[in-house]
């Protein structure tokens, strides 16, 4: 009998200790990445008012005497970056990783669509006001600054100046000629050529192009476009200082806030771009102002047909052709010599 009752208890313990074992067991959250967690559930930030952005003042920094080291991977500066900016189309863009840099200047930047002109030197005010009411032209290019200009002397040129013109609702295109190519085609230009550090005068120049329009109050977001002449884009170490030069000062004014362009000869500085695009190369133009004379464009879509560059390239709102100089016009009783653009492009901010 005791035998039979110490079996039975035996046979309860056995048939309780078995239960413990194939009961399933509850689950257990994994502890949470708190870092992680604090990252995703934090509210985003609000998109950034570009005008108050335009509004600050840039923040400089010395040249890089290292700024010649390729960078062909650097992406451009997050200044340009707008979640609702389209970047150019381009038929040719090569892969992800190559090099190539989209681009993503905002279509915040401020924009003008119509014909242009520009002067080697700023024109008086008088002349500013009566072209502004009976002339074809909405937007005026001005050599603002660079030591390869023409004409350096510029009596009229001055912050006043530029809030007057935009006052009478003038658009700036705002052109800096700095150091020119070493086989720079005009011999005049030959005494401001790139030195034997082109990564680090561009990044100077760069610098320089940034504050001279910040004096002149041109703001955050504007347009400014590097002013390169003719030069043999086949001279293989000459095409390399060159583009490093300019790559070097796009960098520079897109790190401060500003859109850089390029204004050069269509069969000269402006192949040299597209062929550089071609290849993957980064930190090129964001806006293309290219110079072919005696075809004057009767519509916007000629903008597009230019034979040196694909039509997918620089685009939309990123091209200037200038499709004739140095021509002698009079409108209001005021003459100016001018070169005459259609324009579809970047242009500056002008600070109140």
């Amino acid at each position: 009998m005791r035998l039979r009752k110490c079996a039975a208890a035996v046979a309860l313990a056995l048939t309780a200790l078995l239960g413990l074992l194939l009961a399933p067991k509850p689950e257990r959250s994994a502890p949470r990445d708190t870092a992680y967690a604090a990252a995703v559930d934090a509210p985003a930030d609000p998109d950034p008012d570009p005008d108050a952005r335009a509004a600050q003042p840039p923040t400089g920094r010395k040249a890089d005497t290292n700024a010649d080291t390729d960078t062909n991977t650097e992406r451009n500066s997050n200044t340009e970056r707008n979640s609702n900016a389209q970047p150019n189309s381009n038929a040719d863009a090569p892969a992800e990783g190559s090099g190539a840099v989209v681009d993503t200047t905002a279509d915040t930047a401020l924009t003008f669509r119509g014909l242009a002109f520009d002067t080697c030197q700023a024109p008086p005010l008088a002349a500013m006001r009566s072209w502004r009411t009976s002339s074809p032209y909405g937007a005026v290019g001005v050599s603002y600054g660079g030591r390869g200009r023409r004409c350096p002397h510029q009596p009229h040129l001055t912050r006043d100046w530029v809030a007057a013109v935009h006052r009478m609702g003038w658009q700036v295109l705002p052109v800096f000629a700095g150091s020119q190519a070493p086989c720079v085609r005009d011999e005049r230009r030959r005494v401001a050529v790139i030195g034997v550090s082109p990564g680090a005068e561009g990044q100077r120049e760069g610098n320089e192009a940034v504050e001279r329009a910040w004096a002149l109050g041109m703001a955050r977001g504007s347009a400014l476009y590097l002013d390169v002449e003719a030069y043999d884009v086949d001279d293989v170490a000459c095409a390399r200082a060159t583009l490093d030069f300019v790559r070097a000062w796009n960098r520079e004014v897109r790190r401060r806030g500003y859109v850089p362009g390029f204004h050069s000869t269509a069969d000269a500085g402006v192949l040299h771009m597209e062929r550089a695009r071609l290849a993957g190369t980064g930190d090129l133009p964001s806006a293309m102002w290219f110079a072919r004379r005696g075809a004057e464009p009767a519509v916007y879509e000629d903008l597009y047909d230019e034979q040196v560059l694909n039509p997918y390239a620089w685009r939309p709102k990123r091209r200037i052709h200038q499709y004739d100089g140095e021509v002698t016009e009079s409108h209001g009783g005021h003459s100016l010599t001018v070169g005459r653009s259609m324009a579809d492009a970047p242009v500056a901010r002008i600070r109140p």
